[in-house]
């Protein structure tokens, strides 16, 4: 992801300035602020949840085929060529 640099920076600052005004713009950055803060706080949340549940050590069960695979391969070969 590219970065972007100050002269970036101060390109989009005017053209939010010249789109929501003066008057807006600080509560238009207040609810950009608040949105990040949301994100950030449901992230760590996500985080913390999926860590809890891996946490446990508790082995996860494999599930094995009830048919061996070489015996299907053979058998689903054996079919084409009839």
């Amino acid at each position: 992801m590219p970065h972007i640099g100050f002269g970036e920076l101060i390109v989009i600052l005017v053209i939010a300035l010249i789109v929501f005004g003066p008057g807006k713009l600080p509560s238009v950055g207040g609810a950009i602020g608040k949105a990040f803060s949301e994100f950030r706080k449901a992230s760590k949340e996500l985080t913390g949840e999926t860590t809890a549940s891996t946490a446990t050590n508790e082995p996860v069960p494999i599930q094995v085929a009830s048919v061996p695979v070489q015996a299907t391969v053979t058998q689903e070969t054996n079919e084409v060529k009839s």
